[in-house]
């Protein structure tokens, strides 16, 4: 079995890990798989950069992007084909193809990539059924074909609104393409159910994460380790910017400052990731923030120190944080928003808040961290959880069996 992974990054980025994780993971159970991606971060014989044309791409970009037609200028996604990685492959496996307005895939070439090899599209948020968002909110435009955006700011961000046409331009390429779909959350499952490819048959297969390297490890001597006293409650969020709208940085400032003072004194907020510096001075809690951490290790060590995960996400798929902390035994408080309550089940994982609503987040910070009972039940079950649903090596095996499926499928279809 030999998989060609297409992405983005090979581990810059969420998306980009959650492909790296499942790449690992295939080599775990015997197949060979390698990754074609546009940003290139790790050395490996197994990983190597997607062909580009650099000239054209940078002499055409300034046109496709003030049209809002973004990524249709990249001709180099046509010389996939000439490279070995792809010549070897037996099936291939998009991942993310989307990025700011420079990107790197034309998703045009799709219909000629997969007329040589059949393919799996892993979906890791909405852009590749939507006229140019990543995430749509509570637009359904994208449903029967764009066109008069509501927001042309939303990521990937576009200064004319010409969603009606790349809507159309993505149905015709999914038209005469090989594709079978597989979404991470139930949630994204469903939105594609109802989207232009609907035509394909669409699988649920979670991400799968390390549950050896993301384990529960003793509180007390991971608090010591990061500096923060054992006496202290820890309460942590992870986001790559902090500022990030989507991601609901601001959500959480306001909860924290809704805290009672006396849960303030006792508490330290963990933070990872860019613009974690001035919460101290902005909630009135002293505040650890760690940078941004690619070190899985590291990630456990902060995870297994926090008594909650917090994460005020205002729209996501399968966060891998979430997972994360699941795997890690940390319990988690989120809002009831995409892919999210797959991973935070009321009462068992963590508390659900409504979307938006601050001083419901803020009553589950407050119930659970002075449940300290519950809080061990839950952490319990994270755990157990995380092994039973969330492996990397039943992730690997569900692929692995839908690899054989296509494989299957495409070797009966009539040649043309």
């Amino acid at each position: 079995m030999k998989v060609l992974h297409i992405n983005q990054s090979d581990i810059s980025g969420g998306a980009a890990i959650a492909g790296y994780r499942l790449h690992q993971g295939l080599l775990g159970q015997g197949a060979d798989s390698r990754l074609l991606v546009w940003r290139l971060k790790t050395s490996s014989d197994r990983v190597d950069s997607a062909p580009r044309l650099a000239i054209l791409d940078k002499l055409t970009a300034p046109i496709t992007q003030q049209l809002g037609l973004y990524y249709i200028n990249k001709l180099g996604t046509f010389n996939i084909p000439k490279h070995s990685f792809y010549k070897n492959a037996d099936v291939l496996n998009f991942h993310v193809l989307h990025g700011a307005s420079s990107g790197f895939f034309n998703y045009l070439a799709i219909p000629s990539l997969t007329k040589r090899k059949p393919a799996v599209f892993t979906f890791h948020d909405m852009w590749s059924f939507t006229g140019h968002c990543a995430y749509s909110y509570d637009c359904d435009r994208w449903k029967s074909g764009c066109g008069k955006c509501p927001d042309l700011d939303t990521y990937p961000a576009i200064p004319k609104d010409n969603t009606h046409i790349e809507w159309k331009l993505k149905n015709w390429a999914y038209s005469h393409s090989n594709l079978t779909i597989v979404t991470p959350s139930r949630w994204l499952c469903e939105q594609a159910k109802q989207s232009m490819l609907n035509r394909f048959g669409i699988h649920h297969i979670p991400y799968g994460i390390n549950t050896e390297v993301y384990q529960p490890l003793e509180s007390k001597q991971c608090k010591s380790v990061l500096g923060i006293p054992t006496s202290k409650k820890v309460l942590m969020f992870a986001a790559t910017n902090l500022a990030e709208n989507r991601k609901g940085g601001d959500l959480l400032l306001k909860a924290l400052q809704s805290l009672p003072q006396s849960l303030k004194a006792e508490t330290v907020v963990l933070t990872f990731g860019s613009g974690g510096e001035t919460i101290a001075e902005t909630v009135g809690m002293p505040a650890l923030n760690l940078g941004y951490a690619s070190n899985d290790r590291f990630k456990a060590i902060a995870y297994s120190a926090a008594d909650l995960f917090l994460f005020p996400t205002r729209a996501d798929n399968l966060p891998l944080v979430l997972q994360e902390s699941m795997a890690c035994g940390t319990p988690m408080v989120s809002f009831k928003i995409g892919g999210v309550p797959d991973l935070v089940r009321p009462g068992i994982t963590g508390y659900l808040a409504q979307p938006e609503d601050i001083q419901d987040f803020c009553n589950g910070i407050v119930q659970l961290l002075e449940d300290k009972h519950l809080r061990e039940s839950m952490a319990q079950q994270c755990r157990a959880i995380a092994l039973e649903e969330y492996s990397l090596e039943l992730q690997a095996q569900r692929y692995i069996d839908l690899y054989h499926q296509v494989l299957q499928k495409n070797s009966a279809a009539p040649r043309e």
